[in-house]
């Protein structure tokens, strides 16, 4: 094959899962804590919103291509009151997913042999969609707190670079930038005439209080930020692929070419699921990120189990820990091994890194969301039994 997905590797989750064949878990169940994404349906209130909104007729028609306008204005009205900016719906746009905004973006911004600062470990999906639009990926390598430094991207930017991206709470790292990192990025992509790529993701299970940043406050933040939002954790909606992206109304402009051309509009019984959960589900969503945030602290708890095998702690927010082994393997084979003796599916770090780092095949994704606290303890017991 010669077109564009030639260019970049298989999607890594479909790889994993492949490991799983022929495998028996009847006598010890599978712990799954390879992919970020809820396992359980939308909670049963919105459940019976969206059973009564697939009745109404234009849930089955085409809609706005930059979607819902009622959701586009609470969104705004929401984004505004978290980050104690000031956002208008027209600078926000509905997509079918949160990867799907992250690539309309990047048709706005860039041509063939463009480039595109990316901190490394990344997210997988962000370099494939790069790959496959013929833009070059610049690694920005973290270091041992696994937090970008604003000094290492300035030394790679070129008159080709045309934006920075950070994902924060990070994935597949964890760690959430503190706001002055942030502040950084926008600065250097402010002075450099550059956009600042925001993926915000899991914003909803962030450890702190508060706006995470403080970009919107800024009066001109339209010129250099470009923010990409996901209902999908917040409301467990991931199979309806609502997303968002919020930039000026002339990048939005050119979005709406992409998706046009791409889905048309995002779905309108997602949209508006999203919409009900943003007016309704504030109380219940507190109620998850207090169970993400027990499940982060379990991790805490009880990673001397694996401290003691030598295994590191590097990153750990939201859906994720960030490991480091301590084996003399590269994590590929340490996952199937892990997959073979402990009936745990992870994914290894050579996934989140380009070819030829060998950063990656010392660490670990752990997706932790969708296991108890309990079942943290069990996971880290059989994870402490395999030796190289």
């Amino acid at each position: 094959m010669t077109g564009r997905t030639a260019h970049t590797f298989a999607p890594p989750v479909v790889e994993a899962y492949s490991w799983l064949e022929g495998k028996d878990f009847s006598q010890r169940a599978l712990i799954n804590v390879s992919q970020a994404a809820p396992l359980a349906p939308p909670p049963a209130p919105l459940r019976a919103h969206m059973a009564k909104v697939i009745e109404e007729e234009d849930t089955h028609l085409y809609g706005a291509v930059l979607g819902l306008p009622a959701l586009r204005e609470e969104l705004a009205r929401h984004s505004s009151a978290l980050y104690r900016g000031k956002i208008t719906a027209a600078q926000v746009a509905i997509t079918s997913g949160c990867n799907q905004a992250f690539s309309a973006a990047i048709a706005t911004l860039c041509r063939d042999d463009d480039e595109i600062i990316l901190p490394t470990p990344f997210y997988f999906n962000h370099k494939m969609w790069l790959d496959m639009s013929g833009v070059r990926c610049c690694s920005l390598p973290c270091h041992g707190d696994m937090i970008p430094d604003p000094a290492e991207a300035a030394q790679l930017i070129t008159a080709r670079t045309k934006a920075i991206v950070l994902v924060t709470p990070n994935n597949p790292c964890g760690v959430e930038y503190p706001a002055e990192v942030i502040q950084a990025f926008y600065d250097l992509a402010k002075s450099r005439g550059l956009a600042l790529i925001i993926d915000e993701t899991y914003r909803d299970f962030h450890a702190q209080p508060g706006p995470p940043h403080h970009l919107f406050e800024q009066d001109d933040w339209q010129d250099t930020l470009i923010q990409l939002y996901s209902f999908s954790k917040a409301y467990r909606l991931t199979g309806h692929r609502v997303g968002a992206v919020t930039a000026c109304q002339t990048r939005l402009a050119e979005i709406e070419k992409f998706l046009d051309t791409v889905t048309i509009c995002p779905s309108q019984l997602g949209q508006k699921a999203a919409l009900w959960g943003l007016r309704n589900l504030g109380d219940w969503l507190a109620q998850e990120r207090h169970e993400i945030l027990a499940r982060r602290q379990a991790i805490i708890d009880h990673f001397p189990t694996l401290a003691a095998k030598g295994w590191r702690l590097l990153g750990l927010g939201a859906y994720f820990a960030y490991l480091e082994h301590p084996f003399d393997v590269d994590a590929t084979d340490l996952a199937q091994k892990l997959v073979e003796e402990a009936a745990v599916l992870a994914l290894p770090g050579s996934m989140f890194v380009p070819a030829g780092d060998h950063n990656g095949r010392s660490h670990m994704r752990i997706a932790f969301a969708n296991i108890s606290a309990e079942m943290i303890v069990v996971l880290f017991d059989r994870m402490a039994q395999v030796s190289q």
